[in-house]
């Protein structure tokens, strides 16, 4: 990837996590700041709108920094293993035991005496259905081994971006990094083959214009009468 094509995916990202903050911080914490908008308070809804985006802006450096990690990872697990089917069999064991960890563990950890597990299920549902939509979007738009790897990415990587706020377990904060991420997480894994596709051709450019460089120097060269 280009340094120019990288720069556009990181502000690109960068306004998508920003965005989807915002939207979802007023939707999620709407009773506390309906009164702004009933009211016409519009300094106070600019430093709340402010606030959110810059929430969306870390979630979106997070997310990018996973991004990038397991695009290394990736690469290092095709290594070692030498085998796409057996890579991918590793991360659909890592990825149902994440799911079953986000629903038990938290279960273990935050639940009182009485509560339902239900909320947790809920949860986990919230992040395996858009996983499950990004990674069969991808599979279709590259191949059909790309889904296994998609869905790890979706689910795994963003549960290791998420943890911070699961261990707090402020539901508000919960679900507000979690749209946040995969609304990064998901355009960031569906752009990455057309921006390499363009990479590859902006290379191609550069080297075509470098072969009738290289050919008119060869020629002036042959050109010249020998020095001796």
């Amino acid at each position: 990837m280009t340094s120019r094509i990288w720069v556009r995916l990181f502000m690109t990202t960068l306004l998508i996590g920003g965005i989807t903050t915002a939207i979802v911080g007023f939707i999620i914490n709407w009773n506390e700041y309906v009164h702004y908008f009933t009211d016409f308070r519009i300094i106070n809804i600019l430093s709340a709108l402010f606030w959110f985006i810059l929430w969306g802006f870390l979630y979106s450096v997070i997310s990018q920094m996973g991004f990038f990690a397991y695009l290394t990872v990736h690469r290092f697990g095709l290594g070692i293993f030498k085998s796409v089917s057996l890579w991918n069999g590793v991360q659909v064991v890592i990825t149902l035991f994440v799911l079953f960890d986000l629903v038990y563990l938290r279960y273990e950890t935050f639940a009182k005496s009485g509560d339902s597990l239900l909320p947790y299920i809920v949860l986990a549902v919230l992040l395996l259905i858009p996983a499950l939509i990004t990674a069969w979007f991808k599979a279709k738009q590259t191949n059909r081994e790309a889904f296994i790897p998609a869905l790890f990415f979706m689910i795994v990587v963003t549960v290791i971006e998420w943890f911070p706020v699961l261990r707090v377990n402020e539901h508000s904060w919960v679900y507000l990094m979690l749209f946040s991420l995969l609304a990064c997480n998901a355009y960031q894994l569906l752009i990455l083959h057309k921006l390499n596709m363009q990479s590859q051709q902006v290379r191609q450019r550069i080297e075509s214009k470098r072969v009738p460089n290289k050919k008119t120097n060869t020629q002036k060269k042959s050109s010249k009468k020998p020095s001796l």
